[in-house]
């Protein structure tokens, strides 16, 4: 008995040290675990605060901004005069040519970058995927302003030869330029989304009988439509927070039309042009650009909204 019992209080004589470092690395790993855990936790709450920011930045300077102007006069109102004598205050102008240009841009981003991810997904080969990628990525990285000017000196004067009536600053050239410019975003986040689709799914296709084509088309499009709706949502906010390219080629003139061949102002185009004047701060004027920031807050928030609430529809049916 007194042998065991030596045998064991050697036993953990001779534990105690590795027991020791052992509890002492658990603690160090938790601390390590509790900094990264608290450095997340301040990413986290610093794009919030952000946010939160922002929002209150625009809703109090819009608050100053509605007690001088009536709501109504604001949603209803067709002119857009805040720089003149006799001011006018109705965001519908700018509205207008917000959602013309972002349409276009849709039209032509969507399909395009849509049938491009598809080919990156299902036909192209590793080699030339390769070669694209990186191509699309350095298309995203221009600069805006470079888009801006190409959709002026290049686009219209394009378009002119289509339509000879055309005028030189119009909806129509900007709205392709925007289309152009989120194509890689489209398609890199849509291509992701084809390939994120398990290969039983299209193994299954292919021993129904169905062809490459089809199978991508009836099979991989709408098992990934969760993430190619993501991807269209971004696109329009994209587009709808665009500025520099509208602002170079679609004219600053607040014109309420839907007709794409003309000039037109859009918000985030009429926001630059304040914010570079010389009005004082705490006008009337000076405020409306954040009353028509509010607006295209409210339009993304929507977009996003709507984004969300497809996404999860189409997750739950596939």
């Amino acid at each position: 008995m007194n042998k065991s019992l030596a045998a064991v209080r050697e036993v953990i004589r001779i534990s105690e040290p590795v027991i020791g470092e052992a509890t002492a690395w658990r603690r160090a790993q938790h601390r390590r675990e509790q900094v990264i855990e608290s450095g997340l936790s301040l990413a986290a709450l610093m794009s919030v605060a952000a946010t939160v920011a922002i929002l209150t930045v625009l809703l109090w300077e819009s608050i100053g901004f509605f007690k001088a102007v009536s709501l109504t006069d604001f949603l209803t109102d067709t002119l857009w005069t805040p720089l003149f004598d006799d001011a006018h205050y109705g965001i519908l102008p700018l509205l207008a040519g917000t959602v013309v240009t972002s349409l276009i841009g849709l039209l032509v981003a969507i399909p395009v970058g849509t049938v491009s991810a598809i080919y990156l997904s299902e036909f192209a080969s590793s080699r030339l995927r390769e070669l694209i990628k990186p191509v699309l990525e350095l298309l995203g990285a221009v600069p805006t302003v470079v888009y801006g000017y190409f959709a002026l000196l290049v686009v219209t004067p394009t378009l002119q030869r289509l339509w000879p009536d055309l005028p030189g600053f119009n909806m129509l050239g900007p709205g392709i330029v925007i289309g152009i410019m989120i194509l890689p975003l489209v398609i890199s986040l849509s291509e992701d989304a084809m390939r994120a689709v398990p290969m039983v799914l299209r193994e299954g296709s292919y021993a129904t009988g169905a062809t490459r084509l089809q199978t991508a088309w009836r099979v991989v499009v709408p098992a990934a439509t969760s993430g190619l709706v993501a991807a269209y949502v971004l696109g329009v906010s994209r587009a709808v927070g665009e500025t520099m390219v509208v602002a170079i080629a679609a004219g600053q003139n607040p014109n309420l039309t839907w007709n794409p061949m003309e000039p037109a102002a859009t918000i985030t185009a009429y926001i630059v042009q304040v914010a570079l004047g010389d009005l004082p701060h705490g006008s009337i004027g000076y405020q409306s650009i954040f009353a028509a920031g509010l607006v295209l807050v409210v339009m993304t928030f929507i977009f996003n909204i709507f984004g969300h609430v497809m996404r999860k529809r189409f997750r739950e049916v596939y």
